[in-house]
């Protein structure tokens, strides 16, 4: 018989908060666990589950993504292909973010560089770039 593990333990373990995994849970991430004596009792399975969910997370991905990745293509999908259609699609997000991240670099490195003697007179020049 599997060792069955308490929310505290998996938490500990997964390196997350309890709440996360009941919230993962009524997110349709983790699967309802078995329940003995009212308390939540888990299988091992459930931390490479919550690495995976980990690791989306990192990558960028919302949960609404995440649980696409894991239950939103038709049954027999692989694994690389579900990674390939969230990626390309997440990198194309990402490089958006990366555009924008470096229009906002420059607007700070031109007010870094401001002489401007009025608020004013700064509005104008970061209007007109």
């Amino acid at each position: 018989m599997p060792t069955l593990l308490t929310i505290g333990e998996v938490a500990r373990r997964a390196g997350v908060r309890a709440s996360a995994i009941r919230y993962y849970e009524e997110a349709g991430l983790l699967e309802e666990p078995e329940r003995v004596g009212g308390k939540r009792r888990y299988d091992e399975e459930v931390l490479r589950r919550l690495a995976l969910i980990g690791g989306a997370k990192r990558a960028g991905f919302t949960l609404g993504e995440i649980r696409t990745l894991l239950h939103g293509f038709p049954a027999g999908t692989g694994a690389a292909q579900r990674w390939q259609a969230l990626a390309s699609e997440k990198l194309v997000e990402v490089e958006e973010a990366i555009l924008q991240l470096r229009e906002t670099r420059e607007l700070l490195e031109e007010a870094l560089r401001c002489k401007c003697a009025s608020l004013d007179e700064c509005a104008r020049l970061l209007y007109q770039t």
